[in-house]
């Protein structure tokens, strides 16, 4: 009987299989490449129309879906700035600051700055929040900033500095401007500069609980121009109420 011999594959016979394997993967990977471009620019176009549909039916929660995935299918500090945005506007002032970070970086736009500060505001970081609005203040100055300023001063301690942001926000209020308060049950506004001289009566009492006339008497010229200033009234109750205490209880 004759026996088979083994087959001897030669090394130029691997050399021509390799070639040909390569030659496939490459061509799979081609196209896979290829199909998933198309893909990612179909989705891109579709999420991108999703967008815009959610934008004009007000849709919140469908323009962060849109926004999300868009951010993902091609990220962009845009994007990203927008969608924390939308975030803190929507008072959902965690998700916001997951977005887009709490770091102080001076290259960040107004947007993603503005974003950091109002969010870490209400979440009641009043130092970090500071930082932020210092840095809106530096590029672009005005009366509601130097409120905001003044504001987060005062719960950090530092009363001279907000004393200077409070005279700055006084000679820069227009009769126009108005700002809003949320102590009570539906919000109101009133002249900014009537919010100012509730602030600068404020920390006349910090800087001299002594003089709490002097700090009634400032409070007083915010209710002359707003009486019904309902947070001002209540800060005039209060040191009222501490004329009446003694000493030792009014620390």
């Amino acid at each position: 009987m004759k026996t088979k011999k083994n087959v001897v594959v030669l090394p130029h016979e691997i050399y021509t299989m390799m070639k040909k394997f390569i030659f496939i993967v490459l061509v799979g990977l081609g196209y896979g490449y290829t199909s998933y471009s198309q893909t990612t620019s179909d989705l891109q176009k579709h999420f991108e129309a999703y967008y815009a549909e959610m934008r004009q039916q007000a849709d919140i929660n469908g323009v962060i879906n849109a926004l999300t995935h868009l951010n993902v299918l091609s990220p962009s500090i845009e994007r990203r700035d927008t969608l924390a945005y939308v975030y803190a506007n929507n008072n959902q002032h965690l998700q916001a600051l997951n977005t887009i970070g709490i770091e102080k970086n001076d290259t960040d736009s107004d947007l993603a700055v503005q974003v950091k500060a109002i969010s870490l505001k209400a979440l009641n970081q009043p130092k970090r929040a500071l930082e932020q609005f210092e840095v809106l203040y530096s590029r672009q100055p005005n009366a509601y900033l130097a409120y905001e300023l003044a504001d987060l001063k005062i719960q950090t301690g530092d009363n001279e500095g907000a004393n200077v942001d409070i005279e700055y926000g006084i000679l820069n209020s227009k009769d126009d401007m108005k700002y809003a308060f949320y102590e009570r049950q539906q919000p109101y506004e009133v002249p900014l500069k009537a919010a100012f001289y509730h602030l600068k009566g404020l920390v006349q009492y910090n800087m001299n609980r002594e003089n709490i006339d002097l700090a009634i008497s400032t409070i007083d010229e915010a209710l002359k121009i707003d009486p019904n200033f309902n947070l001002a009234s209540l800060s005039k109750q209060a040191l009222e109420s501490r004329k009446t205490q003694p000493a030792e209880k009014q620390n």
